[in-house]
């Protein structure tokens, strides 16, 4: 039975080709027009953020009581990976990082479990303790931040009317398709304070917890009944509840058989928490932020241009005074990363066009040229099918492959070529091409897709991220082999000229490899087979050097930074700083800012980092003493610009800035990482921890590469311990809890009531104030400073007024203001920024060498861990190898299905790791970066090195089975294997020329470009050379007797 041809079917059913290839072009421009558009890959965000909160305890007492409790609880998950904690006064943080390797389903359920686990030791906790309050959405980017803000002082718009308007245009706003939820950001609540001098309300003989039950009593919902009558049920509704600030003033209190306004005594007025919260700032105004979050498949450029319509809509109905402005804007970046691939893609067309057009001709040229549209189209239909967005990776992924897919094209149309050249005729030319080199080709096209296998089964954060390489390339690869079958044999069937091609051929005398080129070409072939073994050996000594080379002087880093207009700026004030503190040094920053030309715009993050507004962005979290900036600056020259003036200014001589920790940076690609270079100590004892934290820290500080050293804790906070005098305090009738809870009144406040007005509860904050005169005319002074401390009224269980200094002394101390612990153990991160042009892995390795006599010096249960981008780049490292051997298994089992041998399988292997040679070259004469993406292309580019051989060891294998002499067999195949060798990888490597360009894909174009240019050589030269001395082939010539090689080894195993 003659085995299937699609060729020859193709060319029997010429109707139904034409018909395909309309209906795949048109399914795949519908395709290209409806596949989502994002900026980055859909990504896992493996971190949940437990917030457990403990008012009045010690950073030592959050730690012991509460930290340690929840960390053993979750350490007990088999799914975490780090757990990393912080302790502050009243406050713990922990923040769970789950394995690298769990799935998107693991991480659903690895959530559950911990909430499972937090409320089963909820009842554990010391009484007084709020929560755990876990937070697991991180993964989310907000596609688009609009900002409302006052336009003056003048307007009379408060941050409560802010947030109101911003609640009206966040309603309509999740009405536009494609949103899956909004966010408000940077408000703050409102509160109704009642401020009352302690002094004067001993003198009226008035006790707060009076006050406490009058506003209660008043404002409290209760049902009052129902009437029932023959005909309805009528409902009874007392009045009372506060309606308004004014009512609450007017509240009666009874003192002394005398009736008293509340107004009279207090001033009651309606303000902002205090202290204040973590708050938004833009255009230097305070601001509400509205950020929209994009449902998954969405077309964030679509929904972008509808969110701009809507909010110009509903911009005309604010009220006058109010202004909206754009804070962030995704859709515009991925549109310009969208206009930047299809001029990349164009380029790399016009590039493989090119190559095509000029080696082959033009009417094979278009054959070629044909084919690639085709190959796009299904691929996007794939692409659609598949969920695969279009996004930084799946777009530079079709880069890539567009210097794949026409391989197998110029294969199948080089070869019709030929035989038309030798005189066939149209059909039993197109049809050749698969039966001749089809299979190997399917081959080695597979074999290129298993390249890309470790990224497709890389079990890790950066695998996750950059599995869509895998996805498209192996679509686009395993489509182009279709293509080359079915529809290029119709291509060249209907375009190629055979009286033309025969006429050149006859030019030959029938054999077209007999023009000089050639001859040259297969001169140098026969030297290199008679020099074989000097061939070989100075492949292997280069491929040693470059072994060499590669490790000593081609740097490593991670991932590469973003090709984005924005840099951060990350303010951080001494441990115990007060919010007002950090937002005063903010302001002193954006005034540095003010009418910058190459800054578009700018906002400010007080009390907390920005918003996800880009995947991997490095999010702070919530301390009063942080302030982050992002600012959007016109270009890239202008972004380097403006960071280059900061840090001259940070850096002023005049030490204006010294008090403070200034970190100027750009954006960076990849899971995020903060600091590049980090090292943590590890260990119990914390005036040890911070000993040998410093000995690293002076380290570092050595290092020419390294600024900015500095550590993520080390400061003690002060603080007052009130000392009570218990003897005293028990015969006045006054416990330690009367004291802290009547502090905590006064200088905080006490919540006595909740305000409802329409959806929102406003807390009705009772609290001290001071003042002279009466009623409206009352002038108050805030009391709540450490000088009136002692001062302070405390209320004994009989009603006794008693100022705090007759019952406790106040001790000023210093205290632990935080506590960072890993995996149970303090931990104190030593970090710094790279300046210069060292990687921060090359960075990173030659301080950890420098560390031998402190880690040999470190006390019992101590440790220095290296962290930062050497640590993470590990984890995608030890991923990506993780699944190479399944690689070279699937590489074997497709050679020895083709080859059938053994000893030709492994000979082909060993042709593999030789583009080293050129990736080496090209990584040190361009002056790239070997990191994980760079990675990724040596890993495919030993798939193409393979394609490459399989084909031309398999010809040679047919020629001799064909009767003809080893010798012969290998001079033959090469050089007629030449021509398509040389094109398609002139072709991968010229369509790679505009992905040099780019920051992210850069490193990897550069090393496929070097790697295959060198391949391609040694492809040609020296695998015919350790063919020959493989199976020990002798020149016919030299040798009359022996026509044929006689070989030590059976050919097939």
């Amino acid at each position: 039975m003659n085995r299937l041809n699609l060729s020859e079917w193709a060319l029997r059913h010429p109707q139904m080709v034409l018909y395909l290839i309309v209906v795949l072009m048109l399914g795949g421009a519908v395709s290209f027009d409806r596949l989502g558009r994002a900026e980055d890959p859909d990504y896992t965000v493996k971190m949940m953020v437990v917030r457990t909160l403990w008012p009045g305890a010690s950073a030592a007492q959050v730690e012991q009581q509460l930290t340690e409790r929840i960390e053993k609880k979750l350490a007990e998950l088999p799914s975490v990976d780090v757990l990393r904690t912080a302790s502050r006064p009243g406050e713990s943080l922990t923040i769970i990082s789950l394995k690298d390797t769990s799935t998107k389903a693991e991480v659903a359920e690895a959530w559950r479990q911990v909430r499972k686990k937090l409320d089963d030791m909820r009842h554990t906790l010391p009484p007084g303790v709020q929560g755990p309050f876990p937070n697991d959405e991180f993964g989310d980017v907000q596609i688009k931040i609009f900002a409302l803000t006052a336009r003056d002082d003048k307007a009379g718009h408060g941050m409560g009317d802010l947030r109101r308007e911003a609640d009206k245009l966040a309603r309509e706003l999740r009405r536009v398709a494609d949103v899956k939820k909004i966010e408000l950001i940077g408000v703050q609540d409102e509160k109704i304070y009642i401020d009352v001098s302690p002094a004067r309300l001993a003198a009226m003989g008035l006790v707060p917890t009076q006050v406490f039950d009058a506003l209660q009593r008043q404002n409290a919902v209760a049902p009052a009944g129902q009437v029932e009558t023959e005909t309805d049920r009528v409902r009874l509704r007392v009045t009372g509840p506060f309606d308004s600030v004014e009512a609450i003033r007017e509240t009666m209190l009874a003192v002394g058989g005398r009736s008293l306004r509340l107004g009279d005594v207090a001033r009651v007025s309606r303000g902002l928490a205090d202290p204040p919260q973590p708050r938004m700032r833009v255009a230097g105004r305070d601001a509400i932020g509205i950020g929209v979050v994009m449902a998954k498949g969405g077309n964030v450029i679509e929904l972008g241009d509808n969110l701009s319509k809507t909010m110009e809509r509903l911009r005309q109905d604010l009220p006058v005074g109010i202004d909206v402005h754009g804070v962030f804007d995704q859709p515009q970046i991925v549109k310009t990363s969208l206009n930047l691939f299809v001029r990349t893609l164009g380029e790399a067309m016009v590039i493989v066009l090119a190559v095509s057009f000029l080696s082959l001709g033009w009417r094979t040229g278009t054959v070629v040229a044909l084919s690639i549209p085709l190959v796009l189209a299904i691929t996007f239909i794939a692409m659609k099918a598949f969920g695969i967005d279009l996004q930084r990776i799946s777009l530079g992924a079709l880069v890539i492959a567009l210097g794949l897919l026409v391989d197998d094209a110029i294969i199948a149309a080089e070869m019709m070529v030929v035989k038309m050249e030798q005189g066939w005729d149209r059909f039993k030319a197109a049809t050749f091409a698969y039966t001749s080199t089809a299979f190997p080709m399917l081959t080695g096209t597979l074999i290129t897709a298993a390249g890309f296998t470790p990224v497709g089964f890389a079990r890790s954060g950066a695998g996750e991220y950059t599995i869509s390489i895998f996805q498209v390339v192996t679509i686009s690869l395993l489509v182009s082999w279709i293509v080359a079958v079915v529809f290029t044999p119709w291509l060249g069937y209907k375009l190629l000229d055979p009286a033309r091609l025969r006429a050149i051929g006859e030019k030959h005398g029938g054999d077209i490899y007999d023009s000089p080129f050639y001859r040259r070409f297969r001169a140098l072939v026969e030297w290199c087979l008679r020099h074989r073994w000097l061939v070989i050996s100075a492949t292997v000594g280069a491929f040693a050097l470059s072994l060499a080379a590669f490790n000593t002087g081609v740097q490593k880093q991670f991932f590469p930074p973003a090709s984005r207009p924005e840099i951060m700026v990350d303010i951080w004030l001494p441990q115990g700083a007060s919010l007002k503190a950090t937002e005063r040094e903010v302001k002193r920053v954006e005034a540095l800012l003010d009418k910058d030309e190459n800054i578009a715009s700018w906002s400010s993050y007080i009390g907390n980092g920005a918003p996800r507004f880009f995947l991997s962005l490095d999010q702070q979290l919530y301390a009063d003493n942080f302030g982050q900036m992002v600012i959007v600056t016109r270009g890239l020259k202008e972004r380097d610009a403006v960071k280059s003036r900061l840090e001259a200014a940070f850096g002023a001589a005049d030490g204006s800035w010294s008090h403070l920790l200034l970190r100027v940076v750009r954006l960076e690609n990849g899971p995020p990482i903060g600091y590049p270079v980090q090292f943590r100590v590890l260990g119990e004892d914390l005036a040890a921890l911070r000993d040998n934290a410093e000995g690293v820290a002076r380290a570092m500080r050595a290092h020419p590469g390294l600024s900015n050293v500095n550590f993520n804790w080390n400061d003690r906070v002060k603080s007052v311990r009130v000392e009570i005098d218990q003897a005293r305090a028990r015969a006045l009738g006054v416990s330690s809890q009367d004291v802290a809870l009547t502090l905590q009144g006064w200088l905080t406040g006490a919540t006595v009531t909740q305000f409802r007005e329409n959806d929102q509860l406003i807390d009705v904050v009772w609290r001290a104030g001071a003042g002279s005169g009466t009623g409206a005319a009352m002038e108050f002074a805030d009391p709540r400073s450490l000088q009136r401390l002692p001062d302070l009224d405390i209320v004994s269980a009989s009603g006794r007024h008693i100022p705090l200094a007759q019952l406790a002394r106040l001790v000023p101390v210093l205290e632990e203001g935080l506590i960072w612990r890993r995996n149970r153990l303090p931990a104190i991160t030593v970090q710094a920024d790279i300046v210069g042009r060292m990687q921060p892995q090359t960075v990173a390795e030659q301080i950890d060498q420098s560390l031998g006599k402190l880690r040999a010096d470190l006390p019992p249960g101590f440790r220095i861990e290296v962290g930062g981008a050497i640590e993470e780049s590990a984890k995608g490292e030890s991923s990506i190898k993780a699944v190479v051997p399944l690689m070279i298994v699937g590489v074997i089992t497709l050679l020895m299905i083709q080859l059938q041998s053994i000893s030709r399988t492994v000979m082909v292997l060993l042709t593999a790791p030789l583009g080293l040679i050129g990736v080496t070259l090209a990584l040190l004469v361009f002056r790239a970066p070997y990191g994980f993406v760079a990675n990724l292309g040596v890993i495919a580019l030993m798939g193409m090195i393979l394609r490459n051989s399989v084909i031309l060891v398999d010809q040679i294998e047919q020629d001799e089975a064909a009767g003809k002499s080893s010798w012969e067999a290998i001079v033959g195949s090469t050089v007629r294997r030449f021509r398509p060798i040389v094109l398609t990888a002139a072709a991968s490597v010229l369509a790679m020329i505009p992905l040099t360009r780019q920051v992210f894909w850069g490193p990897m174009a550069v090393a496929i470009m070097g790697g295959l240019m060198v391949a391609t050589v040694l492809t040609c030269l020296f695998l015919p050379a350790l063919y020959a001395a493989w199976f020990r082939v002798r020149e016919p010539g030299a040798d009359p007797v022996l026509k044929r090689r006689i070989p030590p080894l059976p050919a097939r195993l």
